[in-house]
């Protein structure tokens, strides 16, 4: 069965990150999709055929439903205690720098536009977790990208920046 890395186990720098997240901030500390990081919890025994969190999954402090263990709800799943699935996959935790680097290098492409790429900077960042918003857009500014993620998610450009795109044709204004 399923041997479990428990909050002494796991890395000191997780104690001050939230333990208890979605598939798919689950799935981005290992740089995968929430529908992979499904499979391989649900290939480990914690989620049933439907998706939901096993018996095992619950008892054992992996999952939880909303924000209680009995509670009816989204489920959470603990950082920590599914760590195990994830490493005997392979997988090892992205870098954080990495992780910036990444999101500052796509934003920034995207920023430049292709016709042959259908979404744009700003829907892309839409997507980018609350806590590496502030370390993408100092990445940002640093590589010379005037793209820059609003607080809330959404993303805005410098005025000048978008004029200029205007200019070679690569944005049409509204």
């Amino acid at each position: 069965m399923l041997h479990l890395i428990r909050g002494s186990q796991a890395p000191p720098s997780a104690a001050s990150e939230p333990q208890w997240l979605s598939l798919t901030d689950l799935g981005r500390i290992y740089g995968i999709s929430a529908v992979h990081c499904g499979r391989l919890l649900s290939e480990a025994g914690l989620r049933d055929a439907n998706g939901q969190p096993t018996r095992h999954a619950l008892r054992s402090g992996c999952a939880i439903r909303g924000h209680q263990p009995h509670a009816h709800g989204p489920t959470q799943w603990h950082r920590s205690h599914c760590q195990a699935v994830f490493q005997r996959a392979g997988l090892e935790p992205i870098q954080h720098t990495t992780l910036v680097q990444q999101w500052a290098e796509l934003l920034s492409a995207l920023t430049e536009g292709s016709p042959s790429i259908s979404t744009s900077a700003a829907d892309m960042a839409e997507d980018l977790p609350g806590e590496l918003v502030e370390p993408v857009n100092a990445e940002l500014r640093q590589i010379g990208c005037s793209f820059q993620v609003a607080a809330r998610g959404h993303a805005r450009h410098h005025r000048q920046s978008e004029r200029r795109r205007e200019e070679r044709g690569t944005v049409r204004p509204l």
